[in-house]
């Protein structure tokens, strides 16, 4: 894609995203979809989390969301009429494998074939993200992201997907926003599937890892046109004094954070977050998974929502626990109804 250049005096009158720049849109399957249990879906680890009484706020549930899978025409239509050039979706992987790996859903591929189809008939680009944190749930009562032996049922998945869908839709990302899903879902568990504890967290990241390097490869043997990378979230981290603590901590915390998912494919080696060696062994790492993360992405998606402020601390968290690190939000610019700091100047 062409770099922007952008006035020196802030006059953006005149400005014009070059050729070859898309607009467009983008979902998440269960944000959009509904349709949780029709045309042979099986269950993912949102719809357990979701009916789960008290884990989320209002009981809310992905069972209808916007309709998606019926309406998914008119969805397209809204696009088109929005001059988008582009939509990024996400396949429902209990959609097309209702138990995780096994007998294929027929039905499941041809509903993407036929919006893949739909999207081309309007001059929209579909771009593909392969998982959007629903995880068949038969998969995660095995184990889920925390068992090694998710990697090779998941280049599996990430070879049926691009052997179907291949041949029209090039951009592929493998996995959103990585360290999110396994945080929250594998760490804190305040998302699905509720998990937490330390190594618990730490394999299911490694899995994760292990898995966007053979996802990669299962992809490029199936499409001789995929350009295939991932979307990470990024979050600028600011030292909250000009201390050589809280700096080095900032250089820690973005090794962690903004890293973590995204060096071990570049170098094939995890970045330098943490004080002293890796925790290699509650991370399940064995000799030659470097050769196996270690993938030349085609390209890097950024999902930004704002920054931290980040200090030297040493205590029980995580972060601090592993990486001598705490981060707050900031509080100079406006907040989101969820109190995150708006800080455009972060990007």
């Amino acid at each position: 894609m062409p770099d922007i250049q952008l006035p020196s005096d802030g006059d953006l009158s005149n400005t014009h995203f070059p050729d070859g720049f898309f607009w467009g849109t983008a979902t998440a399957s269960y944000q959009v979809e509904g349709a949780w249990k029709e045309d042979g879906k099986g269950e993912s680890i949102w719809d357990r989390y979701s009916h789960s009484t008290g884990k989320v706020k209002g009981g809310d549930t992905g069972d209808v969301a916007c309709d998606w899978h019926h309406r998914y025409r008119e969805d397209i239509a809204l696009m088109k009429r929005l001059n988008q050039k582009s939509c990024r979706f996400s396949i429902a992987r209990p959609r097309i494998l209702p138990t995780g790996s096994a007998t294929v859903n027929q039905r499941g591929l041809d509903h993407y074939n036929r919006f893949v189809d739909a999207l081309l008939e309007v001059g929209i680009r579909p771009s593909c993200t392969l998982y959007h944190w629903d995880l068949p749930q038969a998969i995660e009562d095995q184990g889920g992201w925390a068992t090694r032996e998710i990697v090779s049922v998941f280049a599996d998945y990430a070879g049926i997907a691009a052997k179907t869908l291949g041949d029209r839709v090039t951009t592929w990302a493998v996995f959103n926003e990585p360290w999110v899903f396994t945080f929250l879902g594998y760490f804190l568990g305040i998302d699905a599937p509720g998990r937490s504890g330390d190594d618990v967290f730490l394999r299911a990241a490694h899995n994760v890892n292990l898995a966007q390097g053979e996802a990669f490869r299962a992809i490029k043997a199936a499409s001789t046109k995929a350009e295939v990378g991932g979307a990470y979230s990024m979050y600028p981290g600011t030292p909250k004094s000009d201390s050589e603590a809280d700096r080095a901590a900032t250089t820690r915390f973005h090794a962690l954070i903004n890293l973590y998912f995204l060096n071990t494919a570049i170098q094939g080696e995890y970045p330098k977050a943490f004080v002293g060696e890796p925790p290699y062994e509650l991370m399940g790492f064995r000799p030659g998974d470097d050769k196996i993360m270690q993938v030349p992405l085609d390209w890097i998606g950024i999902n930004y929502y704002s920054r931290r402020i980040v200090f030297s601390d040493s205590g029980q968290g995580f972060s601090q626990k592993y990486a001598h690190f705490g981060m707050a939000s900031g509080s100079d610019g406006p907040t989101t109804y969820s109190g995150w700091e708006v800080w455009p100047r972060g990007l």
